[in-house]
């Protein structure tokens, strides 16, 4: 890996994880070189791998738990080996933040008062806000002078219609910030560009799912989000592997009533519920898959019927459907997942290839179908090199 010129990092931190890409910036546009993730921090199985991308296994390994204790344990170890093993520092870092909030619509450099806007939006994503950020600030202290660069996962949805925006609540929460602000955008992005790219023009409205443990759909017309499944938080909308999705806002004032305090809430809400709280057995579908258990059954048909409720609820601000892309963990890989969701929008005209579903092929609908349904790949950490790269450039071009 020595022989990376201009090395550009991607770091996508998780609870539970810390993710990462070098990408090359010799040729100008980003080119990826390797990607890695440490995996199980703080549990008694963490474990680095590296992988180039000519498939060459670079690290594979077991890692002690007192070397990887928690996320912040992670990044030094991380910094300590891509700074060995590259030739040069990085020439920037790119960071995938959940929440943006209400004053940022596109990648920005990091600075002090940057770090502290974002920091004090993670009561709106406790899973993820605060590990985004913290890899930001061990970076910085190693290399003070490095850019780094915040790449939203809302800033796709900016611009959305006010009454998409706004809930049926008073202004003032508004002016406060309160509104539907949509997430998954990197992974949004990426589609909608690859849509253009493979299929120019021909789907004018697309509903694109993004089914993983995290789980929302995205409503966009000629490539630009009008709606998302996903609202201030992002515990709206579909049905994920912890998280309940929609929700009834009376159950939440009924536990206050019961006595439940706003952490015991918090936890529910983002660690006991989705795949995990209705099977009683795991928030990973492929477990319930397996299972034989009717809580199993139970988890999956309701992920099934739920999602394909909120797709429907898209076609109103498409006034239509020309195709739905699947994407993401779920999206992705799992034809059970896909065929059954599709077999509730039957009404659509939604029909699909059996053996082209089983397959993972990029089109799994049949000729007749009045919906093209595709599968494809997400890549949030290649629109986060990319914008890094141009928030970097612009940046230095503005300081010379």
């Amino acid at each position: 890996m020595s022989s990376i010129a201009n090395p550009l990092w991607v770091i996508n931190a998780g609870s539970s994880s810390l993710k990462f890409q070098v990408f090359s910036t010799a040729q100008g546009a980003p080119e990826r070189r390797v990607r890695g993730k440490i995996d199980g921090i703080g549990t008694d199985r963490p474990h680095f791998q590296v992988v180039q991308a000519d498939g060459r296994v670079m690290a594979d390994h077991a890692l002690e738990r007192t070397e990887v204790g928690n996320l912040a344990q992670a990044q030094e170890l991380l910094s300590h080996w891509l700074d060995r093993e590259l030739s040069s520092p990085p020439v920037a870092v790119g960071h995938r933040i959940v929440h943006g909030g209400p004053h940022y619509a596109e990648a920005v450099q990091f600075t002090p008062e940057v770090f502290n806007d974002l920091m004090a939006l993670a009561p709106l994503a406790p899973l993820h806000q605060k590990n985004n950020l913290l890899p930001v600030q061990a970076i910085a202290d190693r290399w003070p002078q490095l850019p780094q660069v915040a790449c939203f996962d809302t800033a796709f949805h900016r611009g959305h219609a006010p009454e998409v925006e706004r809930f049926a609540l008073p202004e003032t929460f508004y002016t406060d910030g309160v509104r539907r602000y949509g997430f998954h955008g990197l992974s949004y992005a990426y589609i909608a560009r690859h849509l253009a790219r493979h299929y120019p023009g021909q789907y004018p409205r697309v509903i694109a799912a993004h089914l993983g443990s995290g789980a929302s759909a995205c409503a966009l017309r000629e490539g630009r989000s009008v709606e998302s499944t996903m609202g201030f938080t992002a515990l709206d909308g579909l049905p994920m592997g912890t998280r309940p999705g929609r929700l009834d806002a009376g159950v939440v004032l009924w536990l206050l009533e019961q006595g439940w305090s706003h952490d015991r809430i918090q936890t529910l809400l983002y660690q006991q519920s989705g795949l995990l709280g209705v099977s009683g057995i795991s928030a990973d579908i492929r477990d319930l898959e397996a299972s034989d258990q009717p809580s199993a059954r139970l988890a999956l048909e309701l992920f099934a019927y739920r999602t394909a409720e909120c797709l429907a609820s898209l076609c109103v601000p498409l006034g239509g459907l020309d195709a739905l892309v699947f994407t993401a963990g779920i999206g992705e890989n799992r034809p059970w997942a896909r065929q059954r969701i599709c077999d509730h929008l039957a009404w659509l005209g939604v029909e699909l290839d059996p053996l082209a579903n089983e397959a993972h092929a990029p089109c799994i609908s049949t000729e007749k179908s009045a919906v093209a349904v595709l599968v494809v790949p997400t890549d949030e950490e290649q629109m986060i090199a990319e914008q890094t790269w141009a928030c970097a450039q612009n940046s230095a071009q503005t300081r010379g």
